[in-house]
């Protein structure tokens, strides 16, 4: 028979905070020992497709060992999985992909080999690999979400908006607000045509709030649309008005369903310099502004910032964004290595 517990009550000092570094402490000691587990399974799959790629370099081994092999291993340890054919290939392909073991222990063997066959079967450059890699550790991108990211070309449209963030904000402020745009800006989950006008893409937008905050990226808080300014007793109205919380700054976002104008810019100026007056905080730091528009001439627009004194941004939008098709490899899917994984243990 067990004691009888204490009461809320009859709790000493201070125990309720204990508990909770303790608690604490024992998840971050699970996701440690999650962690090492998973590096170890990642070096160990390297070490043997590693092995494989040496084999039948040296000694010519055709591709019939990879299939006796599995056999002999399944066999060995029946209470292991990933011992198939199909994920004996991967191992001699990510081995292949990664010959440095270095990088293998300090990045893509912190992500579960699931994110790491995404990577191998997605993308064919090491470096876009390896970048994707980085940014999944450092969001905790989910395996869903990575595909996504990379399907959307994610990495690669990052801190390619034109913007004269370099000559008017402080370094290294300049460098982040730079990579918090993007260009082109996707926006295929809208559900409008080509031909949209301002006012059905801006409406459609905040319909779609989430997606385009995901769009948007990691920082962006929603302020408001159409939001009301009231200068010398005119009225005028901001299109989409953010705050970054990185940044610590207002972000304004005007839409043109057209090609870009210099005279675009005006327009963004002004309202940037009334939220300046009226909404921005003294802590805060000076408000960005990024036009959003079709079209864009690139000299065209790094000139009209040429002369700006505000830290603007320029950016092209999509409303259908026709993404390339997957890969193709000759090693077999991630679907049908989760199929024999999952046969392997019935």
């Amino acid at each position: 028979m067990t004691d009888k517990l204490i009461t809320l009550t009859e709790r000493p000092e201070g125990y309720g905070t204990w508990l909770s570094e303790l608690k604490t402490r024992i998840h971050q000691a699970q996701q440690r020992a999650t962690l090492a587990v998973n590096r170890e399974l990642v070096l160990l799959y390297w070490q043997i497709g590693r092995d494989i790629l040496h084999r039948q370099a040296e000694q010519g081994w055709g591709a019939k060992v990879i299939e006796q092999l599995a056999h002999d291993l399944r066999n060995a340890f029946p209470e292991m999985k990933g011992f198939s054919r199909a994920n004996l290939m991967y191992m001699r392909a990510f081995a292949e992909a990664w010959p440095d073991e270095q990088i293998v222990q300090q990045a893509v063997g912190q992500l579960p080999w699931g994110h790491n066959l995404v990577l191998l079967t997605r993308l064919k450059q090491p470096e876009q690999r390896l970048a994707y890699a980085q940014a999944t550790i450092e969001h905790g991108w989910s395996r869903n979400v990575l595909n996504i990211h990379i399907e959307t070309r994610l990495l690669e449209r990052t801190g390619k908006a034109v913007t004269n963030f370099a000559e008017r904000l402080p370094s290294p402020g300049s460098d982040l607000a730079r990579e918090s745009l993007k260009d082109p800006y996707l926006f295929d989950f809208l559900d409008v045509g080509k031909e949209a006008d301002e006012r059905e893409i801006e409406s459609a937008l905040v319909k779609h709030i989430t997606q385009f905050l995901l769009e948007l990226g990691a920082g962006f808080a929603f302020v408001g649309r159409q939001v009301l300014l009231d200068v010398g007793g005119d009225e005028f109205f901001i299109d989409l008005l953010f705050y970054h919380l990185k940044l610590r700054c207002y972000v304004v976002i005007e839409l043109k369903a057209g090609k870009f104008k210099p005279e675009h810019l005006g327009q963004l100026g002004f309202y940037m310099t009334a939220v300046d007056k009226q909404i921005k905080h003294e802590l805060d730091n000076p408000t960005i502004g990024l036009l959003l528009c079709k079209s864009k001439n690139k000299v065209v627009a790094e000139y009209a910032l040429g002369d700006k004194t505000q830290p603007m941004g320029i950016a092209e939008y999509k409303l259908v964004e026709s993404l390339p098709e997957n890969l193709k490899t000759n090693l077999p899917s991630i679907e049908q290595i989760e199929r024999e994984l999952q046969g392997e243990g019935q």
